[in-house]
């Protein structure tokens, strides 16, 4: 037996979180039934689960690591017709969705997946997953607040966990300072706001590592699957308590 919001999850229709939500708003039928309480557990080999009148069928899950460039869209639809992440993986026919997000102007590594369950489990705040990322600033960055960020900063949503910075330093010739930060949480816009709280504005943000992978062989653009080993070592992340 199975928690009909992981069964769900691990269909790749949506995340854990979501799948919870569709069940309370309705969408959600068990054998022609309709559930909407959380809790249910159904046998995936013998019940049939329908979300929106869609019949679920397990899918092997799939998992992609993508270099996305500066100005794409984190996410597998956009209204005004921008440029997404999923246009960069458009041979995969299976429904996938990223883990996590980075803003339209942060370039970097972005997980693709299927799986449901992963997702929800690597970016929930008490997994701590590391994510690296390369911060280019013009002008010199003090070294008092580079301390101050690797400590902790208190923004509008709360203090920021401690922070591994590494100064990578100041280039003469172009002006440009760079810092490597590899921070545990994933709040929106973290790394920037953390910067800019002490007036500085990034002039570049690439995440460069995510849970032990790097962009190593991926060109900005270009995306590669998963070796089973990498999956297993994100699933070893994902159960993982601080």
């Amino acid at each position: 037996m199975e928690r009909l919001q992981k069964y769900i999850a691990s269909c790749g229709i949506a995340s854990r979180r979501k799948a919870e939500e569709l069940i309370v708003e309705g969408k959600v039928q068990v054998n022609g039934r309709k559930v909407t309480e959380l809790g249910v557990k159904i046998n995936p080999a013998k019940d049939k689960v329908k979300v929106n009148g869609q019949l679920l069928a397990m899918e092997k899950p799939v998992y992609y690591l993508l270099n996305k460039p500066k100005g794409v869209i984190t996410s597998v639809s956009d209204p005004q017709g921008r440029e997404t992440v999923l246009d960069y993986i458009k041979h995969e026919k299976k429904r996938i969705f990223p883990v996590g997000r980075l803003d339209l102007y942060t370039e970097g590594l972005l997980l693709l997946t299927n799986d449901g369950e992963l997702a929800q489990n690597l970016t929930h705040p008490s997994k701590g997953v590391e994510k690296t990322y390369e911060v280019r600033l013009k002008g010199r960055i003090k070294e008092e607040d580079l301390q101050e960020i690797a400590n902790g900063v208190m923004l509008e949503d709360g203090l920021t966990s401690p922070a591994t910075i590494v100064d990578l330093g100041f280039d003469d010739h172009n002006g440009v300072h760079e810092v490597e930060i590899t921070i545990h949480e994933g709040r929106n816009r973290q790394v920037r706001r953390m910067f800019e709280y002490f007036g500085y504005r990034i002039h570049n943000l690439k995440r460069i590592a995510y849970g032990g992978l790097t962009l190593s062989g991926v060109k900005r653009g270009g995306a590669r699957q998963l070796t089973q080993r990498e999956v297993n070592t994100l699933k070893a992340l994902g159960v993982k308590k601080k």
